[in-house]
């Protein structure tokens, strides 16, 4: 009798502890949102140590991002038909691999490459681990408990993705390359308590859709070059519109392709809900702000405000805490009255407040600015959970991983499309406002380009403050300028947070289209079984 109560106990399946699972879950997806930002705030100091280019140093930080929004819809798929727990432990071994050999990178010709490189592996790794994490989730909880887990699971994450300039900050007084380090005990601790956790795998028997997840990959890939190297390139160049215009004629193809699809990459039919178009949208808008700012922020910090790394990180403290003061009021308006209202209050505050910040960036004081900082990210605070959440709440007919896999596909397209097209607004605008300085000053028109060009690299790239040496009269109209130069800089970034404030707007509209109401509770459909 004993020895048949052992047998039944032996193959019964185990009941995962939900909130250890929540909690390596967390552990997990800390390390993909901290390094959206991190590396903002170690920028100068890359790019001085390792000699890299101001066009090199931005794809460093965006080739993280690309990779992020090209693979995520096939983590999400993964995730479907290999079990989530397993992509789970697959994406952190990924990520962590990645992460020490960014900190490994060699000094000499080899950096550039190598960095960008293995930040892109990086973004795989993430990229395979984010929707898996969440399917876990769901996984988990039952229906009655999903939607706070869920709200709590995209609120931490996204307040995550704020900590990484203050981390980072910490870190990079003692080397920039322990921002990467730091990703290792986490992903110890993500993996033991994931084991722990006994989380169940729950797989589809299905096909994977190679064709599918190329071409959105080659389709991202190339859109976001074009805009990544407008800036170098320029906008008149056959290269920019070519790589844009092919990107997107990539994607066309794949929409089509998807369509015809049994087991499609990316179930596009989820896009008839009205809802989640209108959440998806939101999003959109709103990461072409919410990644962007903490790179262009942190450097304005260290250029225009003399700020040292730490002094830039706390500078964006006022953001993380907006941020984390609106997110909770947001959770507790999607608890009650469903997404709509929350994305709304967000999308108006977020635009109040990058607006009016945008407006004390030439005051050259922290101090005045951070009423208006800590506005911004209320703004951002109110949306991001409750857009996240109501999206996925919205996946009945689909997967979650595939719902996930759709809205961090469109996040992050969109954050890696907003440092393109806002970095390209800086380098130009900062140019145009040297090379009038420096006219002013008695420099020759093409003495001043040539000049302005190079300030320009330097200074969007690295905040080093020393002042230029030599005899010359370049060189003493150098030194005599240079507290012009971080005005113009000031007023560079200027158009950039004006550019912010209008993506804000732009979401606010797309806000007023969603239908209202809350998603489903009940759970995605089953496909049918094999055979």
């Amino acid at each position: 009798m004993y020895a048949e109560q052992n047998d039944i106990a032996s193959t019964a399946p185990r009941v995962p502890r939900q909130s250890l699972a929540l909690t390596a879950m967390l552990f997990a997806v800390s390390m993909t949102f901290i390094d959206q930002t991190i590396v903002s705030i170690a920028a100068p100091d890359i790019v001085r140590e390792l000699g890299l280019s101001a066009s090199g140093m931005q794809w460093v930080v965006n080739a993280y991002l690309l990779s992020l929004a090209a693979f995520f819809a096939l983590g999400g798929r993964l995730a479907d038909l290999l079990g989530p727990r397993r992509v789970v432990v697959v994406g952190t071994l990924v990520f962590v691999i990645s992460s020490v050999l960014c900190g490994c990178v060699p000094e000499g010709d080899l950096a550039q490459t190598w960095l960008i490189v293995f930040r892109a592996t990086q973004g795989l790794g993430a990229a395979l681990l984010f929707p898996a994490a969440l399917a876990v989730v769901v996984a988990v909880f039952p229906v009655q408990r999903r939607g706070r887990a869920l709200a709590l699971f995209f609120g931490l994450s996204g307040a995550l993705t704020a900590i990484g300039p203050l981390l980072g900050g910490w870190l990079t007084s003692w080397t920039w390359r322990a921002i990467f380090w730091v990703n290792v005990p986490v992903a110890v601790v993500a993996l033991v308590l994931t084991v722990l956790a006994r989380i169940p795998d729950r797989r589809r028997d299905e096909s994977l859709d190679g064709v599918g997840a190329l071409l959105i990959a080659v389709g991202m890939g190339l859109s976001v070059l074009g805009f990544q190297q407008a800036a170098a390139w320029g906008w008149d160049s056959v290269a920019t519109w070519g790589c844009i215009a092919g990107g997107l004629v990539v994607l066309i193809l794949f929409w089509r392709y998807e369509r015809d699809r049994r087991h499609p990459l990316v179930n596009l039919a989820v896009f008839r809900d009205k809802a989640f178009t209108a959440d998806s949208l939101v999003l959109f808008f709103a990461m072409l702000a919410f990644v962007p700012v903490f790179f262009f922020a942190s450097v304005y910090a260290q250029v225009s405000l003399s700020a040292s790394p730490d002094q830039a990180a706390l500078y964006l403290l006022y953001f993380f805490a907006g941020f984390a003061i609106a997110s909770q009021w947001g959770g507790r308006m999607l608890d009650r009255q469903g997404a709509r209202r929350p994305m709304k209050i967000g999308t108006i505050v977020g635009a109040v407040g990058f607006y009016l910040w945008a407006g004390k960036l030439t005051d050259l004081s922290m101090h005045d600015q951070w009423p208006y900082v800590a506005l911004a990210g209320a703004g951002i605070g109110f949306l991001l959970a409750p857009a996240s959440t109501d999206a996925v709440n919205r996946s009945i007919g689909a997967s979650y991983g595939e719902v996930t896999g759709i809205t961090q596909t469109v996040r992050n397209y969109a954050a890696s499309v907003g440092l393109a097209v806002f970095g390209t607004v800086l380098t130009h605008t900062m140019t145009d406002k040297v090379v009038s300085t420096l006219r002013s000053h008695g420099l020759s028109s093409a003495e001043a380009h040539s000049v302005a060009a190079d300030i320009t690299q330097a200074v969007t790239g690295n905040s080093d403050a020393r002042q230029p040496t030599g005899t010359g009269v370049t060189a003493s109209t150098m030194r005599e300028v240079m507290s012009s130069v971080r005005t113009d800089f000031a007023e560079a970034n200027q158009r950039v947070f004006y550019g912010m404030a209008i993506a804000l707007a732009v979401a606010f509209v797309c806000a007023l289209r969603h239908p209202g109401g809350r998603g489903g509770t009940t759970e995605p459909e089953e496909p049918p079984p094999a055979g």
